[in-house]
């Protein structure tokens, strides 16, 4: 099936069927990354084999993780094909090599801080009960790195708080409250760190982005409406790519917010592991140059986009 969606520059095929599992596997997914080799990592929620590895042609090349992780959640390859993985429900950042030995871990396993919420209340609606904030972590959810290696880390499912930590992993400070208001949040749930050293905030539930310095002070609000911001990719021009969680779109905006493009897709996207433009390689925390095609690889189902479209297309645009 060739399905078109998106228009004019952001314009995209979708391929429902690029990833090629091993016969009888399952892939319910929840992130993917790709590394500077263009192999593309899903982070998946079954627990035989929750990380697979693809080329970039969708080819099945390995997988890895069985038992490791309670609930993935976030993956993010760095400059050295390195691999941050969230897990949610341990509540730990964790970094591998591309093969699975642990090289880093920060959080303890199983701890949740002081926030109103039940210890035992792993629901994703966890946040609504949320009363107070509080320290790292209640069911975090992202990671973004500087390129000196200071860590910012969203803690939004049991939590409504951005974190900070040094490169050495020492924690330094936290913001965030649970509300509506400037510096509040409703399930912060992705971080970025822009080529202007400022820190962007998926605020989920409020249905926007915040922007801070990196001392947590609060900057503004993109003022383009989003539904479910869920988490960021920035490409080599400053360009924003934003699933929308609860729209089953993703925006494209620059970094002031204004949108450019909303291609629609056919599931609820949550995570981008690239969309660029140019050969790409990662760095800490951003990306360099990015791949010869313009490329989607979207939580739920891992696709695959090429741009442009032709003009003798156009009919098949899903709008």
């Amino acid at each position: 099936m060739n399905t078109v969606v998106g228009s004019g520059r952001y314009t995209y095929h979708v391929d429902d069927d690029w990833a090629k599992l091993p016969a009888g596997w399952a892939m319910p997914a929840a992130a993917v990354t790709v590394d500077s080799r263009d192999r593309v990592y899903c982070f998946n929620r079954t627990p035989d084999h929750p990380i697979v590895v693809f080329d970039r042609e969708g080819n099945y090349l390995s997988s890895w993780g069985a038992g490791l992780f309670a609930f993935p959640h976030t993956i993010r390859a760095d400059e050295h094909d390195n691999l941050w993985i969230v897990d949610r429900d341990h509540g730990q950042m964790l970094l591998y090599t591309s093969d699975g030995t642990l090289l880093r871990t920060i959080g303890t396993r199983g701890h949740r801080s002081d926030t109103g919420v039940d210890p035992m209340d792993f629901n994703s609606s966890a946040y609504r009960n949320v009363t107070h904030g509080g320290g790292p972590f209640n069911l975090p959810t992202d990671i973004a790195l500087t390129p000196s290696g200071e860590m910012f880390m969203t803690d939004g499912y049991g939590n409504a708080r951005v974190h900070k930590f040094a490169a050495d992993g020492t924690y330094l400070f936290s913001w965030g409250e649970p509300g509506t208001g400037p510096g509040q949040f409703s399930l912060p749930h992705g971080v970025w760190i822009d080529t202007r050293g400022r820190v962007l905030v998926c605020d989920r539930e409020n249905d926007r982005v915040q922007v801070f310095d990196q001392a947590g002070k609060f900057l503004h609000v993109w003022s383009t409406k989003l539904i479910g911001p869920a988490a960021f990719f920035v490409d080599a021009d400053d360009i924003v790519y934003i699933p929308e969680h609860n729209g089953g779109l993703v925006s494209v905006l620059t970094l002031e917010g204004e949108r450019v493009g909303r291609p629609e897709l056919s599931v609820v996207p949550r995570h981008l592991g690239r969309l660029a433009g140019r050969p790409v390689r990662r760095t800490a925390g951003r990306l360099g140059a990015a791949p010869p095609r313009r490329e989607v690889h979207a939580r739920a189902v891992i696709r695959r986009v090429t741009s442009p479209v032709g003009p003798d297309e156009s009919s098949e645009r899903s709008r």
